[in-house]
């Protein structure tokens, strides 16, 4: 163990300061797509019985119309977070009609490019440029990339924790700015440690190993046919994080460097910045409409498909970055988890509890600074996982040496199992964190246990990615309607729903300006004040 580790933990395990370890958020967004009875896309709009997209704090859509996100408070318990997700799904079922969620981080049965509906979220400057965004996202990437499910999990830690760590690590407490500095630093450096370790997340929780034939769209691979209408890999753990995921040229040279807030933030906004020839071909609009934002790299920051990022809640008009620069990290999104099939609402608690203890080690270990060839090394590993990961002798790539997957995978859960046994001492369950380490440690010692295998397993019994699907997609949808929520739930959801109509209604009636003079004044980052 780490002298940091060992010396953080020890401060985090004293009385006086044990109570942190509650204090922390945890928020899940979870996308899903509306799928018909027989598991095809849907093509109705966003139920208006949902409220609006553009301004309901929970319930939205993502890239398709079709895609529903479905966005958590913050809570300081995975338990009460999932508890309202499980809400929000159980809501959701009450206006759906016969449509269901699908069930899938890889998409249903889809249909031709253009009966796939870009996100509306109506007329106002904002709105549309949400959806000018989502159109340059089709253009670069095709629409069905737009259809991908996945669930980001949300992290923060108490700054009262940072400033205990400050305090005892030799920063003065009346340096404001430096304590502000000193936690997005931290954070920067969970990142890089995230970097290191985040094969792991996709060994023990992924669960996308095959996908429908139609999803690539003529685009070469060198995946295995499986049936008909089913390609697969046999060892694969996550296809939705590999190569033909979010992925393009444009992208491929762009590695923000996470040695420091200062290099992530200058490196992602010299991309927004810089023409790219094939999309400056392509131009802004086309028939007199807008087809993408910019001609750029990227179109804005968050078109940049990472793994994870450092986030601050934004101002309304305000761009991600800027807040970043003019008030440091507030927390951390985690953005490679699969959604779990095998779980109504995506994610088990347990897998919560893993996250809980993963990113706590994180923040807590040692985290040195990556070159590029250190970095390259990560991603490596990371690629290899999410196709080879359940291979039989497996390696990895560990300072210069080829490690077996299990080995190292073994050595990090006992690395972590302090951090876990802390998190369980001032938790009100005994040794649920160090329940859920156990479970993992099973899958490692056998992969027959892991989702993708799981999943693999159910597709060749049904001989059809899409088959395996719906029928998970029909046994959530009658859980979900067989147990509704209690009147008063269903009341605060439907006030939520109405408000967020309201809202966009008022939005839409006193906005002022052109369009393209907002557009110019966001992409000039000219919106917000100070």
């Amino acid at each position: 163990m780490s002298n940091q580790l060992t010396r953080r933990l020890a401060l985090l395990d004293d009385d006086e300061h044990r109570a942190l370890l509650g204090q922390g958020l945890r928020g899940i967004e979870r996308e899903t797509l509306r799928v018909d009875r027989a598991g095809r896309l849907a093509r109705t709009p966003h139920p208006e019985a949902l409220g609006a997209a553009l301004t309901h704090p929970q319930i939205t859509t993502d890239y398709a119309e079709a895609l529903l996100e479905f966005i958590t408070p913050a809570e300081h318990d995975i338990g009460t977070t999932l508890h309202k997700l499980d809400a929000i799904h159980r809501y959701a079922y009450t206006k759906l009609g016969d449509e269901m969620l699908w069930s899938e981080s890889m998409p249903c049965e889809l249909p031709e490019e253009a009966d796939i509906d870009i996100a509306w979220y109506g007329k106002s400057n904002i709105g549309m440029l949400k959806h000018v965004y989502r159109r340059g996202l089709a253009l670069r990437y095709g629409k069905a990339m737009q259809c991908i499910a996945g669930i980001h999990y949300n992290y923060s830690l108490p700054e009262q924790m940072f400033q205990l760590f400050s305090n005892s690590e030799g920063i003065p407490e009346e340096r404001r700015s430096a304590l502000r500095d000193f936690q997005s630093e931290s954070y920067i450096a969970l990142i890089r440690n995230f970097r290191r370790y985040s094969w792991l997340l996709m060994y023990l929780f992924g669960a996308s190993p095959a996908l429908s034939t139609g999803f690539l769209r003529g685009r070469q691979h060198q995946l295995e046919t499986l049936s008909g209408d089913t390609l697969y890999l046999p060892y694969a753990t996550s296809l939705r994080m590999s190569d033909l995921g979010y992925q393009n040229d444009a992208q491929s040279g762009l590695t923000p460097h996470e040695n420091s807030l200062e290099s992530y933030v200058t490196s992602l906004m010299d991309a927004v910045n810089r023409p790219y020839k094939p999309y400056e071909a392509l131009g802004t609009r086309r028939d007199g409409q807008w087809i993408q934002l910019s001609t750029n790299v990227l179109q804005i920051e968050n078109e940049y498909y990472s793994t994870i990022r450092p986030k601050r809640v934004i101002r309304t008009g305000e761009r991600p970055v800027q807040a970043l620069c003019k008030r440091g990290v507030q927390y951390i999104e985690v953005r490679c988890l699969d959604v779990d099939p095998f779980e109504a609402i995506g994610i088990s608690v347990e897998t919560g509890r893993f996250m809980d203890a993963f990113l706590l080690f994180c923040a807590l270990d040692e985290s040195p600074l990556i070159n590029q060839m250190e970095s390259q090394v990560h991603a490596r590993n990371f690629a290899r996982t999410v196709k080879e990961g359940r291979r039989p002798g497996l390696t990895l790539t560990r300072h210069g040496e080829e490690i077996a997957l299990s080995a190292w995978a073994n050595e990090l859960i006992e690395r972590i199992a302090p951090v876990a046994a802390l998190l369980d001492s001032q938790h009100n369950e005994d040794g649920v964190h160090a329940a859920s380490l156990a479970a993992q440690r099973a899958k490692i010692a056998n992969p027959a246990l892991t989702p993708s295998a799981r999943v693999l397993d159910e597709v060749r019994a049904l001989g059809s990615s899409a088959a395996f699907g719906l029928r998970q997609s029909e046994l959530h949808a009658a859980a979900f309607r067989d147990s509704p929520l209690m009147p008063a739930e269903a009341a605060l959801f439907d006030e939520m729903a109405a408000t967020s109509l309201a809202e966009q209604a008022i939005i839409e009636q006193t906005q002022t300006g052109s369009f393209d003079a907002f557009v110019a004044a966001y992409n000039s980052s000219t919106l917000c004040g100070d």
